[in-house]
């Protein structure tokens, strides 16, 4: 799945502090996350543009109006100070936008084998939880993150649970990726 959409989490215009090569070499880079392969990325932006945190840019096929070309995946220890404080926020809204996709994870999750489920590998929910979720949603589908902490009685926020996942995937040290396309 090639991603379309990145959310810029930092802008360096004038490149990287610590590269040591001559200003007139440094390329203008930006940080982001892929919105839906949930990836962090390097961009070069296109000369004399801007970009601010949080702003949403186009990176797929064709005419792309402020990305001139995509450097690749890069890992959060190559994240900015201002990168990594941004990316819990930005995080929080692509859940929060696109809570069907993940309320979705939910209802459809199976077992990665016979000792293990996918619902176990969101931090705070084990065995008890995953038993109470898969029971739940048997009855009905679950609608939205309200609805699984209503149905499931002593659940941490599945919200939370579910950006706390994706951080933790992105630190690559992960075996099963739920939700981040390595």
């Amino acid at each position: 799945m090639k991603e379309e959409h990145a959310v810029i989490l930092d802008f360096l215009p004038h490149g990287y502090p610590m590269d040591r090569r001559p200003m007139h070499l440094k390329t203008a880079i930006a940080q982001a996350l892929g919105k839906q392969t949930l990836v962090l990325l390097e961009l070069v932006p296109k000369k004399d543009c801007f970009l601010q945190p949080h702003e949403e840019v186009y990176i797929g096929e064709g005419k792309r109006d402020k990305i001139h070309h995509i450097v690749g995946k890069i890992t959060p220890s190559r994240l900015t100070e201002t990168a990594k404080s941004e990316l819990n926020y930005i995080m929080e809204e692509i859940v929060k936008k696109d809570e069907a996709r993940f309320v979705d994870f939910f209802n459809r999750a199976g077992p990665i084998n016979t000792r293990m489920h996918q619902l176990e590998l969101l931090p705070g929910i084990g065995k008890k939880h995953m038993l109470t979720i898969l029971q739940a949603r048997e009855e009905k589908p679950f609608e939205n993150f309200a609805d699984i902490k209503n149905r499931v009685s002593l659940l941490p926020d599945p919200e939370k649970a579910v950006i706390k996942r994706i951080l933790l995937e992105l630190e690559g040290d992960e075996k099963h990726y739920l939700f981040v396309k390595m």
